[in-house]
């Protein structure tokens, strides 16, 4: 099969990395002397059959910026479509067959789907129906297990690392307990890493259920030694031991309706109304999305475009690009998808951060 032209989107949340991806899939398409569509905001480009042709011009320049040229969306699901015009949150739509359609209209013989678990579910339905697709997986989250990491994990890592490092200095001064609340879903790959690295000293995750009298405990006993501040590093997907989450809302027609959140500000009134003590929220929310991709994402990045475009010439649809033992290589969009990668409770970096004595809050673990 000759490949003469391709399509591009980034799909989901944002995150650091996104751009990197495209200039690496597009230079090496265009080395090829393959046309390039870029469509906009995720699969709402292919539904409304908007899109840019990518150029050498048009991803100069963009290696280190962060967000996307394309724009995104993690509320344009074809199979159930709620944005006006075409469909609404009360009448959601199935407009695959349009996507499918604006596909073969512009004479795509690939689309290179970038985004993360909601979009790598609508790319195995769309390979499904045929489409030759190619997927690379991008979420801060770092919850795909077909991968060792997924890129704009280091930059949303770096960005929670040093906010607990400048939280650590108000804290000591004001006597404080801080409580830093991360993203990360149903994974505590952000909290337990940027807790392990900032030095926090208690950390909720989803994986290990928390109990409010092992977190009061734990901070009394760190006054009674002279520690007159505390930091806690939580997930926004951390549960207790009742499996109770904190839930913002939810949105109607997303592929993930809910909106995890509250749980910093839950457990500030908690710990100030039972120990006394000074207790302050910080939610870094979207932040850890933004901003210019650690030198390790670029890296990361460009390896992932270039290989999913490697994997178009090579005929290798229905698979996604990933990243192992520091080379690249594909598994299948459907195993990929099978299963979430999440925090072990006892594996190696649960056991480190006991044994510099970190908290869990639970009663199980520590």
């Amino acid at each position: 099969m000759t490949i003469k032209r391709i399509g591009i989107l980034t799909a989901g949340g944002d995150c650091p990395g996104l751009n990197a991806v495209v200039r690496a899939a597009s230079k090496n398409a265009l080395s090829h002397g393959i046309e390039v569509l870029g469509f906009k905001n995720g699969f709402d480009g292919l539904v409304r059959n908007e899109f840019i042709k990518i150029s050498g011009d048009t991803v100069s320049g963009i290696l280190t910026l962060g967000g996307t040229i394309l724009g995104s969306s993690n509320l344009a699901n074809p199979f159930n479509y709620t944005l006006p015009p075409f469909g609404t949150p009360e009448k959601p739509r199935d407009l695959s067959s349009v996507v499918m359609h604006n596909f073969k209209e512009n004479m795509l013989d690939a689309l290179i789907t970038i985004g993360g678990d909601g979009t790598l579910h609508m790319s195995q339905k769309f390979v499904e129906m045929g489409m030759p697709i190619v997927a690379v997986p991008k979420t801060i989250d770092n919850d795909l297990s077909a991968t060792d990491q997924t890129f704009g994990f280091d930059s949303a890592l770096h960005i929670a690392t040093e906010a607990i490092d400048r939280l650590h200095t108000t804290a000591q001064s004001h006597h404080r307990v801080m409580i830093v609340e991360t993203m990360g879903r149903y994974a505590g790959w952000i909290a337990l890493r940027s807790a392990i690295a900032g030095g926090g000293d208690i950390v909720l995750i989803p994986e290990i259920p928390y109990n409010d009298d092992v977190i009061v405990n734990y901070i009394q006993n760190r006054k009674a030694k002279g520690k007159n501040f505390s930091i806690v590093v939580a997930a926004e997907g951390a549960k207790n031991e009742q499996g109770e989450q904190a839930i913002a809302r939810t949105v109607a027609g997303s592929t993930d309706a809910i909106r995890l959140g509250g749980i910093a500000n839950k457990l500030s009134d908690m710990i100030e109304s039972k120990t006394g003590i000074e207790s302050r929220a910080c939610v870094l929310g979207h932040t850890q999305r933004g901003g210019t991709p650690t030198a390790f994402d670029r890296w990361l990045s460009t390896l992932y475009g270039s290989k999913a475009m490697d994997m178009i010439l090579e005929g290798k649809f229905g698979y996604m690009a990933a990243f192992h033992n520091f080379g690249m290589d594909e598994v299948k969009i459907a195993d990929a998808i099978a299963n979430l990668k999440r925090v072990d409770p006892h594996g190696a970096e649960v056991k480190a951060a006991l044994e510099v004595g970190m908290s869990f809050g639970s009663r199980e673990i520590g």
